[in-house]
């Protein structure tokens, strides 16, 4: 039961991690700038997560200096990949961003193999090769649509995938026994306060809070800084670490839908099959090992 029950977490949160290009492309629309839409965005979290655990007053146990320090350090991770993952949305089609973020699956591979020493299969290299022709097609290379846009905004999606990946790392190792609610909450802390230091000239310019700016800021908020982060803190540690890679790449095809169907984005066929790519490496890498290694240990017991 806590195999499906961390599945569940893991799928929802992905999911909804999956709508935030609505809400950034909106504030965007409403002419509010990265820092502006990031400052309150990272406001809403850390007020809404704290009061949630203090009124729950859910548990402090297993809390010490380093584990805090941790943290914060982790949740600093979330507050970078907001900055750059929106800022890409600023120069670039939301579908496209998206894509680039995407790439978090073989650079959190990499992760892995340098933080806990477990070198990438044969089968993992193919994976990555693979998910590498799914970004050809499903940037739309081929019918030249990237042609004109800004490096700088290949840099921030580029970012963004390294930054998400090694939140998603680093907040399945870190603190797993505290409380989920207290967790999020002080990782919260650590993206709000990245946040604050990097757009300390714009904090004056939410002021006063328009309406508008809440509406695009806490819904980012919500399905970009809460709700994932609060259900990976459940679902990862009780997952895998690649079942739940697997798990989170439901956030690409629901973030490229309501980018076509919300946001009006014009999705190719040769970006959708660049998204099929991309999804099935990623099968082949969680999957494929178990399949032969079962293949190889049945040939063994039939002889």
């Amino acid at each position: 039961m806590k195999v499906n029950k961390g599945i569940l977490f893991i799928l929802f949160g992905a999911g909804c991690f999956g709508f935030t290009p609505i809400f950034a492309k909106l504030g965007f629309g409403f002419g509010y700038s990265l820092g502006q839409i990031t400052i309150v965005q990272m406001s809403v979290s850390f007020l809404l997560l704290w009061s949630i655990t203090l009124i729950k007053r859910s548990s402090f146990k297993g809390l010490n200096k380093k584990n805090i320090l941790q943290l914060l350090m982790t949740g600093c991770f979330m507050g970078l990949t907001s900055i750059f993952y929106y800022g890409a949305m600023q120069y670039l089609p939301a579908s496209l961003a998206i894509i680039l973020m995407f790439q978090f699956v073989w650079i959190g591979i990499i992760l892995e193999w340098i933080f806990s020493k477990i070198k990438p299969a044969p089968i993992t290299i193919l994976s990555i090769v693979l998910i590498l022709v799914g970004v050809f097609f499903a940037s739309n290379i081929v019918n030249g649509e990237i042609q004109g846009l800004p490096f700088k905004g290949f840099l921030f999606g580029i970012l963004s995938a390294f930054t998400y990946a090694g939140f998603i790392f680093f907040s399945g190792k870190i603190a797993v026994n505290v409380n989920s609610w207290t967790r999020t909450s002080f990782m919260a802390t650590g993206a709000a306060l990245l946040v604050f230091f990097v757009f300390m000239r714009e904090i004056p310019t939410v002021l006063p809070l328009e309406a508008d700016l809440l509406m695009a800021a806490a819904g980012a908020s919500l399905f970009g800084a809460v709700i994932p982060p609060l259900f990976f803190a459940v679902g990862v540690p009780l997952v895998p670490g690649g079942i739940a890679n697997i798990l989170t790449s439901i956030e690409l095809p629901i973030a490229i839908v309501s980018a076509s169907v919300i946001l009006s984005e014009a999705i190719t066929p040769l970006q959708w099959l660049g998204t099929a790519i991309i999804l099935a490496a990623i099968v082949l890498n969680e999957v494929g090992g178990s399949l032969l290694k079962f293949r190889k240990n049945f040939k063994r017991e039939s002889f």
